[in-house]
């Protein structure tokens, strides 16, 4: 059974389509990917499917709860780390969970320990103590996902997890969102520029383009869909999104973007 389905799931703003008819799957512990370059419509799915912005129109479901009939019920079982950055600088590591722990309604009798344990598997057992404006990108993205597992969520959603960081930090993210999945069973749902990350990651991608799927499969399937053979899931991008779109994005998504990377680099 699906943790997560949408049926035909629409967002407008007046008259631009930003999500159009968005249907999707995601069965338990699986890794889903959505591509397309800035304006495809995937940080508005992601805005929905949190209860953050109504649908349209359409429907979607998240572990069996209604978007919008349930929302209170949606938020007690997801995580989420959006683009911009959710972590306190002022504070350390440590305190930032803390506060996220009593805003998730923890137990005071366990908060100790999962504040602990999130730190540990996070990989900043070290670090707890100091002020995350001292932290590195990845690291602060690592804090940033230990603050959205605290309350044990079903599914996490993570949008551009990895915008800004080297391919050192990008890897040390990608291994603790892989560990999450393996150890864990947490169902994840990613949105990402880097074709790398997809494909290293997901178990299935879906890509989009001015707010449609274009395609959906696992990465190996997509690449086989356009000839396989060597194939890449760069080449398999083009061939579904086009080449017409600048994956840079108008100039509010580059600042947007740019200012996310100065503050995390």
């Amino acid at each position: 059974m699906a943790i997560l389905e949408t049926k035909e799931l629409t967002r407008r703003f007046g008259e631009t389509t930003a999500v159009d008819r968005l249907t999707i799957s995601i069965d338990p512990g699986e890794v889903f990917g959505l591509l397309g370059p800035n304006g495809a419509g995937k940080t508005t799915a992601i805005k929905m499917l949190t209860t953050l912005l109504p649908p349209t129109s359409g429907e979607a479901r998240v572990g069996g709860f209604d978007v919008i009939r349930h929302a209170r019920d949606v938020r007690r079982i997801i995580g989420y780390v959006p683009q911009m950055l959710s972590a306190d600088g002022t504070l350390t590591g440590y305190e930032n969970l803390l506060i996220f722990a009593k805003l998730y309604d923890i137990p005071r009798t366990v908060r100790e320990s999962r504040v602990r344990d999130a730190l540990a598997l996070m990989g900043l057992d070290d670090a707890a103590n100091k002020l995350v404006r001292n932290y590195s990108g990845g690291m602060i993205r690592r804090l940033e996902i230990a603050q959205s597992m605290l309350h044990e969520p079903c599914v996490l959603f993570l949008d551009e997890p990895t915008v800004g960081l080297d391919p050192l930090a990008r890897q040390a993210v990608w291994e603790r969102i892989e560990e999450l999945r393996s150890e864990f069973g947490t169902t994840i749902l990613l949105t990402t520029h880097y074709m790398e990350e997809a494909d290293s990651l997901c178990s299935r991608v879906a890509i989009m383009h001015v707010g449609q799927v274009m395609a959906l499969g696992t990465p190996a399937e997509l690449k086989a869909s356009i000839g396989g053979n060597g194939a890449t899931l760069d080449q398999v991008f083009v061939h579904y999104a086009g080449t017409e779109l600048d994956s840079g994005g108008n100039y509010r998504e580059t600042f947007r973007t740019r200012r996310t990377a100065r503050r995390v680099g």
